[in-house]
């Protein structure tokens, strides 16, 4: 079933791709010389789709570094939450030990004063 909804997703988003690809096949020229842009030395032609995919691609990077970069205090609270949680896991099972050990060393104790 999963694999039938990666295909219903991923094969009409290929087409999508390829359609987009063939209408703006077109060269451009992009530079980043505000001064000299019609000079070509100091640009890079390509075509238009390799430049709005490779900008979309830009754009979902930076703002995932940007969303990871927001949540650094949600994850040094959850390692701390955690390292407290291990601690405490540590010291139940020291305590679960010496109540256990108490009770086996009570255990005769408390049948010779029931006999």
């Amino acid at each position: 079933m999963r694999k039938f909804l990666t295909g219903l997703i991923l094969i009409p988003l290929g087409v999508i791709f390829i359609v987009f690809a063939f209408a703006n096949r077109r060269l451009v020229t992009v530079t980043f010389d505000p001064f000299g842009g019609s000079d070509p030395q100091t640009g890079v032609t390509l075509p238009l789709f390799i430049l709005i995919i490779s900008v979309a691609i830009f754009g979902v990077v930076a703002g995932s570094v940007a969303t990871w970069v927001g949540q650094r205090r949600w994850r040094y609270a959850a390692r701390q939450y955690e390292s407290d949680a291990r601690k405490a896991h540590v010291e139940l099972a020291d305590l679960r030990s010496r109540y256990e050990s108490q009770e086996v060393t009570r255990l005769p104790e408390l049948t010779r004063r029931a006999g």
